[in-house]
């Protein structure tokens, strides 16, 4: 019938022995008085004591056990995410805004299709943190690396071509990425790096890139979107274990960043947590109920 009760705080409760030993050691002096025709009242008398001593000790009990919080076990459940720590590297430079690459929507630019992709990709990852990296002339960091998936949505939306030059530092991108992970505790650290053209203005050369995303244990995945087939992105990728694809529309975009998503998933180990039904409640209840009778048991003796 008990199984699974227990208390949270069950040191709590010895408390209840410091009122027993205070009860019978700290007792006040009393002066006895002779009352005549007292006899008749002292049974009736004595009996309203004791239910208010019973009542008082129920009051005192109750509250001790509540405070002890009482909690009824109704079982365990496993919590198991596949969690990494992910960084979207993408390219805002000038030659984003160039259209076409939908098919079914002609005057989408490419970052409009981006956008839209990258948009699902986020959403799609509720366990991990993910941070996202804008580069052109020079870098931003739009996100740093969270879990808040609506605030990053917005920060998508925020993002407009040109805010931070037209021309393309690509590997300036992989260093602000590597920036984000370089601190990250998970064992699964990504670049997801989307560009539709060569380096052109970077001060970060390739090889410190390489070699600082090789010493964080960062894999980097590649994405060159419509026509461009940047030779930098495939040794990128392929000097950290990552690959390189290519986009050349919209559907192939979706569907290399569902190849990504399946590619990555690391799993956190599982973890117990046990589902309980706090109980305090009930004894704070009966405590009142202690409290009411015997508030009615004073008040009727003092109409007497």
């Amino acid at each position: 019938m008990f199984d699974g009760f227990t208390f949270l705080y069950p040191h709590l409760l010895l408390l209840i022995i410091f009122f027993i030993l205070a009860r019978i050691y700290l007792k006040s002096d009393t002066s006895s008085y002779y009352m005549p025709h007292f006899v008749e009242a002292l049974p009736q008398q004595r009996k309203k004591e004791y239910i208010k001593s019973m009542l008082k000790w129920l009051i005192l009990i109750f509250m001790l056990i509540s405070l002890a919080s009482p909690v009824m076990i109704k079982g365990y459940k496993a919590a198991k995410h596949e969690s990494i720590d992910i960084v979207l590297s993408l390219d805002t430079s000038g030659s984003m805004s160039m259209t076409g690459f939908s098919a079914t929507k002609y005057e989408q630019s490419r970052w409009d299709v981006v956008r839209e992709v990258v948009k699902d990709f986020i959403q799609k990852r509720e366990y991990d943190r993910i941070g996202i990296v804008v580069f052109a002339s020079t870098t931003a960091v739009a996100s740093p690396l969270t879990s808040d998936k609506q605030a990053q949505l917005d920060i998508i939306d925020s993002i407009e071509l040109g805010i931070i030059g037209k021309s393309t530092a690509l590997v300036d991108g992989v260093a602000s990425a590597i920036g984000l992970l370089k601190s990250s505790k998970k064992s699964s650290k990504v670049i997801v790096l989307l560009s539709d053209g060569e380096n052109t203005s970077s001060k970060t050369p390739l090889s410190m890139a390489l070699k600082f995303a090789k010493k964080y244990g960062i894999k980097i995945y590649t994405i060159a979107i419509d026509e461009s087939d940047s030779n930098m992105l495939k040794v990128l990728s392929k000097e950290n274990g990552g690959k390189s694809f290519q986009a050349r529309n919209k559907e192939d975009l979706y569907e290399v960043y569902r190849t990504i998503d399946s590619l990555e998933r690391s799993e956190t180990p599982n973890i117990k947590q046990r589902v309980v039904e706090p109980l305090a409640f009930y004894f704070i209840a009966m405590a009142l109920v202690c409290s009411f009778l015997l508030l009615l048991l004073t008040t009727a003796r003092e109409k007497f």
